[in-house]
């Protein structure tokens, strides 16, 4: 009877230990699907889908707010190493970093309705024709001045024009809102107006 007893024991022993590794197995099991799902990241991934409802209004935007854009970058690149203020370095990153992925979205505006993104305006090279008709754009006289200064000189200068160059961009988005219809381009064209609008803000704060 002792014998038994041992060998019950040593089998209900063995038993345990097969339904605790098979236990132990079940939650890693479990686990492997949760943690493979996919993060939802389509919803505002680069290249998502653009409304093809569009009108003048809206290539206009796009066309026109490029080369502003490229322009305020110009700017912004500058200050990396002619900037006397920390404070105007990060701003001019910020404005760099904003405002490159606004100008490869409006790209893709103009690729899905089939529209050049020059829009037969010439001088858009940046590189010495005249952007005096576009509301805010510097001349390139006055990005010559910019180029040459330093230090303080360079700050209350970059300053001064990135606010009339913001205030431009806010014109241009705002006359997006007003006659555009796509809805991918308005909400850029808002987007544009409630972060340069705050910069101009924060500008006019650091001129004193």
């Amino acid at each position: 009877m002792k014998i038994t007893n041992v060998a019950g024991a040593a089998t209900t022993l063995v038993a345990a230990l097969v339904l605790t590794a098979c236990g132990g197995g079940d939650p890693a099991g479990s686990a492997t699907p949760a943690s493979s799902a996919p993060a939802p990241a389509g919803a505002t991934a680069p290249g998502a889908p653009v409304s093809a409802e569009h009108n003048q209004a809206d290539i206009a935007f796009a066309q026109r707010m490029i080369p502003h854009h490229q322009q305020a970058v110009e700017m912004s690149k500058l200050a990396t190493d002619r900037a006397g203020s920390d404070d105007v370095r990060r701003l001019a990153t910020e404005i760099e970093q904003a405002q490159s992925p606004e100008m490869a979205q409006m790209r893709g505006f103009l690729a899905a309705w089939g529209a050049p993104e020059s829009g037969g305006m010439h001088g858009m090279d940046h590189g010495g024709m005249d952007h005096g008709d576009m509301a805010g754009m510097m001349t390139p006289e006055q990005m010559r001045q910019l180029e040459q200064a330093g230090g303080a000189e360079f700050d209350r200068m970059f300053l001064e024009m990135m606010i009339a160059h913001h205030e431009g961009a806010v014109q241009m988005a705002q006359t997006e809102l007003a006659g555009g219809v796509n809805p991918e381009a308005r909400a850029l064209a808002q987007e544009i107006v409630d972060a340069q609008e705050t910069e101009i803000t924060e500008m006019r704060g650091l001129l004193g």
